[in-house]
Order: structure tokens, then sequence, then C-alpha cells
């Protein structure tokens, strides 16, 4: 436990995890006897030593990787953190580690209170016990009495919107019923720390919604603890107070969110856009790209997080034909589930591509698209039938709610777009 201080809910110090590739096992008998004769010395296990960068996509000959490498974070009592990076950089682990359910090679980890965790669907649920019986499993395991669950057990069940099936056995729940009574279960039997992987995707956007209001609510108005991983950075954004973005078992970023978010982004080949254009890929006989970017208007670039404000989309773009008129761009919008929502075109005669350097602007109005993730695609098409040149997903971008009250509380609304139309009161 920790020692006391009332602003430190969660200390971890210096926390590793490795793991055996390959097969499980305990090993070797030769490797059992060498890991005995170095510990009667009070020597360090010599297989700790052994190990490779996590890194998913290399080949790689070691026996031992390491999942999580000297990790160190502090965690304030009402703070939500959120933990963000690509597939295989160890935030699940994390998560497990704080769950106990499975310990550290190394280094230590301290909280004050109980912790709740929901890192899969039905995470700690009987299949064989019917739903009621399971709210008061969870209950018992985090320490409650019979009375403060009986006390809790109507919430419960009708924020999980399972009522109909709370006395039939789990195991016949669909995953997205499985979520609901697991994540109800879990905000509501008041743990101190509460723990939420990848799993409210599996919910539908009715839930998703009374989710993300939820773990506000517990973080802000009770004053409890929230660690939040997740894919989608608008629910990032618009959730936690502090992130941390882990890359192959390493913190390589522990700041603000808009920072941690923007960090995370930048990772990626998706917004080294000025990089990318210095190759040969971006230019013919035709036309170079010297840049493309996406901002809020008026303001300087720098970062792919924008505000559902006017957006400015603008192309740095040079054509070296002599029949500029021949040719034009053109735009794919993509959401974050890579279902196209539009295109947008320059064709018209005031934006006509000229011969040398074309600076051409796109402005989407205020409050046009959702928050959310989004992928543009670049077309540039010859006589308005071929294109010359395609470039898939050339920028990814991140828009955030700036200050919708409705956004804040229930979280994002459905749909890509939302446009604000022309009401008039007739009588």
């Amino acid at each position: 436990m920790l020692k006391p201080d009332h602003h430190i809910i969660l200390k971890i110090e210096d926390v590793s995890k490795q793991y055996r590739l390959g097969l499980v096992g305990t090993g070797t008998l030769s490797d059992d006897l060498k890991r005995w004769w170095y510990t009667i010395r009070g020597k360090e296990d010599p297989f700790l030593k052994v190990g490779v960068l996590n890194d998913r996509t290399a080949s790689l000959d070691a026996d031992y990787v390491w999942a999580l490498k000297e990790i160190n974070i502090e965690v304030k009592n009402g703070e939500v953190l959120g933990i963000i990076g690509k597939n295989g950089a160890g935030k699940s682990t994390l998560l497990k580690l704080l769950s106990r359910i499975t310990m550290p090679t190394t280094g230590t980890i301290k909280t004050k209170g109980r912790i709740a965790s929901l890192l899969e669907v039905g995470t700690g649920f009987h299949p064989e016990l019917t739903g009621v019986e399971n709210i008061y499993l969870n209950g018992a395991i985090l320490g409650m009495t019979k009375s403060e669950i009986k006390s809790k057990e109507a919430e419960i069940i009708d924020f999980s919107g399972c009522k109909l099936y709370i006395d039939t056995p789990v195991k016949r729940y669909s995953s997205g019923m499985r979520v609901r009574l697991a994540f109800a279960v879990a905000a509501f039997l008041e743990p101190d720390i509460l723990v939420i992987d990848e799993v409210l995707a599996v919910g539908d956007a009715e839930f998703q919604k009374k989710a993300i209001g939820k773990m506000q609510d517990i973080s802000k108005g009770e004053g409890r603890t929230v660690l939040f991983v997740s894919h989608n950075m608008a629910s990032v954004k618009s959730l936690c107070t502090r992130a941390i973005v882990l890359e192959h078992g390493n913190i390589v970023f522990n700041g603000d969110t808009d920072h941690a978010i923007d960090y995370y982004l930048k990772q990626g080949s998706l917004t080294t856009v000025a990089k990318a254009f210095a190759s040969e890929s971006f230019e013919s006989s035709i036309f170079k790209i010297h840049q493309i970017s996406v901002k809020n208007k008026d303001r300087e670039l720098g970062s792919p997080i924008v505000e559902n404000k006017p957006i400015e989309f603008t192309i740095n773009l040079e054509i070296k034909s002599e029949q500029p008129e021949k040719y034009h761009i053109t735009y794919h919008l993509f959401n974050e589930n890579g279902e196209p929502l539009f295109s947008f075109s320059n064709i018209g005669e005031d934006n006509q591509l000229l011969n040398g350097q074309n600076i051409l602007a796109c402005y989407f109005p205020e409050s046009f698209l959702q928050s959310g993730q989004y992928f543009l695609s670049l077309f540039i098409v010859e006589n308005k039938k071929r294109a010359i040149f395609i470039e898939r997903d050339i920028l990814n971008f991140v828009v955030v709610d700036s200050g919708r009250e409705i956004g804040t509380y229930m979280g994002r609304e459905p749909g890509s777009i939302r446009p604000r139309f022309e009401w008039r009161k007739l009588n």
C-alpha cells in the first residue's frame, strides 16, 4: 500500500514485465539449475537480462521479450489517465498488472483502495451464474458486504439495460450484454480505481454514450480515479485529464492529453507530411506536391488535432503541364471506421489549376464534422475521367469538440457530420 499521501492513489515504480517467446513452459532443467544457483548466491536472475525490444513487426532470435520496461507512473486521486499506443505497445499488459491478473517481473505497484477492472468481455463473470448472482460475486471480490451490494443492485440492473435477462445464466448473453452488465457492475460498486480497456467498443452507440457520461461522473462528481485505454482519440480527448503514450513497452510521452494525442498521431507516417513530400512518390512529369495540411482557419500548422471550428484544407501543388486546365484535385474523406463520407474537388472556373505553383484551400464551416478521427485521400484527375495520382490516407486528423455542453456530458453524438440548420418559429 502507499504511504500516507492524500493526492497519490496509484504509484508504479520501475515496473517491467518479461515474457518467454514460443511454447509456454518452465524451461529446461539446465535453465532452472542456473536460475537456482544465481538465487542462492544472492544474484539477479540471469534470464531477466535476456530480452529484446517489444516490436511485434520484427523477426527475433531471442527467447525472451520485454512487454513493459521500467514503467514509472504516479496517478492522483480523481484523475482520468488515458493510456494510448499502437497494438502491441503494452497497454493491456500494464492494465493486467494493475488488476493483479499477472505480476510484474521487476518493480512494485502501490495502490490505495479497491480496483475494479473491465479488460475483456465478461471479465470476472462466471458463465454458469445468472446476471444478478454475478453482481453479488463481483461485489464480494471487491470486499463489499451483501447489504452494500443490495443497495446498488437496482441501479446496476437499470443502467445495464439487461433487466429481462438478469436471472438468466451469463453464458447465454451476447457479447454486448456482457459488456453492459460488466461495466455497470464495475462502475456502481464504487471502486476507488476503475480500469477500462477497449471493451466499450463492443457496446452500441447508446451504451457508449452512457458509459462515457458515467465515467465523467465517477471522476468529476465522485472524485474517483479512472484508467482508460482506447484507440478513439476523440473519446480520450473528451474524457481524460492526462495521458501517456506507450511504444514497444516504454513510456515515450507523459503529459497533457492534447500533446499526448499529438505525439501519438505523429508517430505514424500519415502525419509526417513535409518529410514524405520530399520523396519522388509525390512528383511526376505533370505535377509536384510540396505540402498538404489541415488546420483550424487562422491558426498555425503543427498539430493533427483540430477543433470543431472552421477547418481549412490546403495544398501546395506545382503543375508542369502546358494545359493545366485538364487537371483538378479531389479529396475523399473517411471516418475512423474506414467508411467514406463524401468527396470534394476544385472543379469550377474560379479554382482552375494554373501552370506553376498553386496554393489551394477549401474550408469547412464551424460544427460541420462530429468529433472523431478522420482520414483524407487525395486524387489528381485528368479530363474529369482518369486519376493520374492516388494517395490514400494522405492525412490523418482528429476533430475535438471545443465546448458543446451536450457533447461533454453525453459523449459523442451519432453520425459523422452535424450541420447546423436554420430554424424559424412561424407562429
